[in-house]
């Protein structure tokens, strides 16, 4: 699957609209950049100067897109972009296999465990424990199948007793 890092453009003036719009931090999960989550999906600069960048929402309503989208404009508006254009793609749907392995890491740093496994295709796979992101332990449960946002489950260290994010696989 192919993460946020992967998709940098080549050309340099695409590269440098890229880097810019990677710098945003999502609302949500301020540790993670749009990058880091695989949100980010292009970044273009026409010959007439207008950059075009393409975000994916995690979830199809997640209510952090307007605010990542004004972040992108503000972003790209700051370092001297004049006309800008951030688009919304919801195809192919997002998913966590999109992360990049650093988002992965921050997001466990940060305290929530990250998604395990890949995105189901065929078959579905049986998940049979999250470890916790505090003490590393196996044993744990599922307290609520949404937990802060829609794309995080609420989960419960059964050894150390803390309450945990889990980033959903999908």
């Amino acid at each position: 699957m192919v993460t946020g890092t992967d998709l940098r453009p080549a050309a340099a003036p695409d590269a440098a609209a890229w880097d810019v719009a990677a710098t945003v931090v999502d609302p949500e999960i301020p540790v993670l950049t749009i990058e880091d989550l695989g949100v980010l999906r292009e970044a273009h600069v026409a010959p007439s100067g207008r950059v075009e960048v393409a975000i994916t929402p995690t979830y199809s309503g997640c209510p952090a897109m307007d605010a990542i989208r004004d972040d992108v404009t503000a972003a790209l508006h700051a370092a001297g972009y004049d006309d800008v254009a951030v688009r919304l793609v919801l195809s192919p749907a997002w998913t966590t296999d999109w992360l990049s392995d650093d988002g992965k890491a921050k997001l466990a740093q940060y305290g929530i465990a990250p998604p395990t496994g890949k995105a189901a295709v065929g078959p579905v796979r049986l998940g049979l424990s999250v470890k916790c992101p505090q003490c590393s332990s196996l044993n744990t449960r599922e307290l609520t199948r949404f937990g802060s946002t829609s794309c995080k489950a609420l989960y419960v260290c059964n050894d150390c007793r803390e309450p945990f994010d889990y980033f959903k696989v999908h």
